[in-house]
């Protein structure tokens, strides 16, 4: 089975309660951890589209990563827009976690399935999208081609993305039109919350199919991606 979770956002030092998003965020990881260990087999992958950990260094956020490693599962983790710690694959890898695989301008093969994906970028219908949101926005499009290249013979794709891969109006943009040009089968995202929740955009679009999984969307618990 496949499950996929969006904005863990554990917290290993402890200064950065998310329940300013709401009273549902109170204890939200005990919540994360108690439903993951009650359904995932270790059998399973668990899809993790960024925002892991609010670790500032790598060394802040292991701590984070070596609970996630110690969960059921195999693990595969893209890069969230507050994950600061990310850095280099060799250096992420280094750290030996034995169920964790870090998604980096390459994919990840289950089986039949390519898993490929990036941090994604604001749309440019945000507000305050400026010239330096179009340099990042343009290497995160570039990064994601990387990605769903490196897999693209797969008989079946799935793209985890960290922002929605919609313009604010609901419309496609560069991520959504390079994901329908590989035939990806299914799309996860994350990143938005409370409020946020009304750019959501899910069902199928130009024959991908979309989800979104961030976790106070989901009420904290993992979600089995049907199908796959």
């Amino acid at each position: 089975m496949i499950w996929a979770l969006g904005d863990l956002h554990f917290d290993p030092i402890g200064d950065k309660p998310m329940d300013i998003f709401g009273e549902n965020w109170i204890d939200h990881e005990e919540q994360i951890v108690s439903y993951w260990k009650e359904v995932v087999k270790e059998e399973d992958i668990v899809l993790l589209p960024g925002d892991i950990s609010w670790g500032l260094k790598l060394d802040e956020a292991a701590i984070d990563l070596e609970k996630i490693d110690a969960l059921p599962g195999k693990k595969i983790i893209s890069k969230g827009n507050h994950d600061y710690w990310w850095g280099s694959l060799s250096k992420m890898d280094s750290l030996g976690f034995e169920s964790i695989s870090f998604l980096n301008n390459n994919s990840y093969l289950y089986n039949d399935i390519a898993i490929s994906g990036t941090r994604g970028w604001m749309p440019k219908d945000s507000s305050g999208f400026a010239e330096n949101d179009e340099k990042i926005y343009l290497r995160e499009v570039n990064r994601l081609k990387n990605s769903l290249e490196s897999n693209k013979d797969a008989s079946r794709k799935i793209a985890m993305i960290h922002y929605p891969p919609f313009n604010q109006d609901f419309s496609v943009n560069e991520f959504s039109k390079l994901l329908s040009e590989y035939k990806v089968d299914l799309c996860i995202y994350g990143h938005l919350h409370a409020e946020g929740h009304k750019y959501i955009v899910e069902g199928n679009i130009d024959g991908v199919e979309y989800k979104c999984v961030s976790c106070d969307y989901v009420d904290f618990k993992l979600q089995r991606l049907e199908g796959f």
